[in-house]
């Protein structure tokens, strides 16, 4: 499903609606070059449910952790979003270290940015969101990996 977005707010807003189908145990790779707009697009799906929310890319701690058992605006029941940023990874076995199977179960949301650098150890995605620049925004396509997946593209389809 190729979506275009014209700007930061755009894709902003995109997260946003994204966000909103997102149940819990849902795994999003983010591919893209740098600059291309993944943690912006993460910012929107983290602020669909903590509004203003400070999300910066978890470069050189490699995971964030998001606490949504307080948030109001969760109609999911999600307790948290995970989100990771793998660029700086060495080899996939550190997420071992990290205790990072743990976040890929339970109640949560995992978006990683940067999956192949974690190949092999990474649980399968649900949805593969890629972004590539354009010359006036970013065109976004999105592939389903589960029938999760597919019924959230099919969502996003319906609510455009």
């Amino acid at each position: 499903m190729p979506v275009f977005l014209a700007n930061e707010d755009a894709t902003i807003a995109f997260g946003q609606k994204l966000a909103k189908f997102c149940p819990p145990g849902f795994n999003v790779y983010l591919y893209g070059d740098l600059g291309a707009g993944k943690t912006t697009l993460v910012r929107g799906m983290i602020q669909a449910y903590l509004p203003g929310a400070k999300v910066k890319s978890p470069t050189y701690t490699l995971v964030e952790d998001y606490d949504l058992s307080s948030s109001r605006q969760n109609p999911n029941s999600l307790s948290h979003i995970y989100h990771f940023d793998l660029y700086r990874l060495g080899d996939p076995e550190e997420l071992e270290y990290l205790g990072g199977r743990d976040y890929f179960s339970g109640n949560a949301v995992c978006l990683v940015e940067w999956p192949q650098r974690g190949e092999g150890w990474l649980a399968e995605p649900d949805i593969e969101i890629m972004l590539k620049y354009q010359p006036d925004g970013r065109e976004v396509e999105l592939v389903a990996h589960s029938e999760k997946g597919r019924f959230i593209i099919q969502q996003l389809s319906v609510s455009s």
